[in-house]
């Protein structure tokens, strides 16, 4: 490429970057936008807080759903697969070893550490009280925020129906089952405990410790059963 090539290209650049400016001054001069005296989407605070709001992910569940209503009915045979869950850890055939938890059989309307032979995380071995079948609702639910403390590493069941089933299993294995309570009497009472839910969870706005052993009754050592 000879001199003469390069004069005429560096040439062509510096005439097309002269014609952009000169094409932009004209269009400038030509063109008078007018400037709104108010924008035409206000984004105010209120605005910007409320779009905030709605586009918040939906909280969690305050806590498990009540289930007396649902004993009378449930379906022991899917409580004793849903308990397969927690045979690693527990047995609950009468007799039966303790394992990493305490063995479960007579578990329902028994004390919280109600095996003498185990040892109880302090939590449990403190607590005071018996399972019954809200109690036990309770920890299947979400155990360590039942029982500060806990050993019990299992996540919980979060189904309503397989709490009601394995909690109807377990009151099977037992020499004394506990009665359950009459389903339309259970059914009136839960919107009543629903309604006063909010107010207890205000009162209870203390230290996360605190907080979870006031809310909780419960612990044990295993996948989806009670006690440890």
């Amino acid at each position: 490429m000879n001199t003469m090539e390069i004069n005429k290209i560096v040439a062509g650049v510096i005439c097309a970057v002269l014609l952009v400016v000169v094409v932009g001054k004209i269009g400038g001069a030509l063109v008078h936008p007018d400037e709104l005296e108010a924008p035409v989407y206000p984004f105010s605070e209120d605005v910007m807080a409320g779009a905030n709001t709605d586009a918040a992910a939906p909280s969690e569940p305050a806590g498990p759903e009540p289930i007396l209503a649902m004993l009378a009915s449930a379906d022991l045979g899917q409580g004793e697969k849903v308990f397969k869950k927690c045979a690693s850890c527990h047995d609950a055939s009468k007799g039966g070893p303790n394992k990493t938890g305490p063995n479960l059989y007579g578990i329902v309307g028994a004390n919280f550490a109600h095996k003498g032979d185990f040892s109880y995380s302090d939590g449990m071995a403190n607590h005071g009280g018996a399972w019954g079948f809200a109690e036990l609702n309770e920890f299947l639910y979400k155990p360590r925020d039942y029982i500060d403390g806990t050993k019990m590493s299992f996540g919980g069941l979060k189904k309503a129906s397989d709490r009601a089933n394995v909690i109807a299993w377990l009151n099977s294995q037992s020499d004394s089952p506990m009665a359950y309570p009459d389903p339309a009497e259970a059914a009136e009472a839960a919107p009543a405990e629903d309604a006063a839910a909010p107010a207890e969870d205000a009162a209870q706005a203390a230290p996360a410790e605190d907080a979870a052993e006031d809310a909780a009754p419960a612990e044990g050592d295993a996948d989806a059963a009670p006690a440890q």
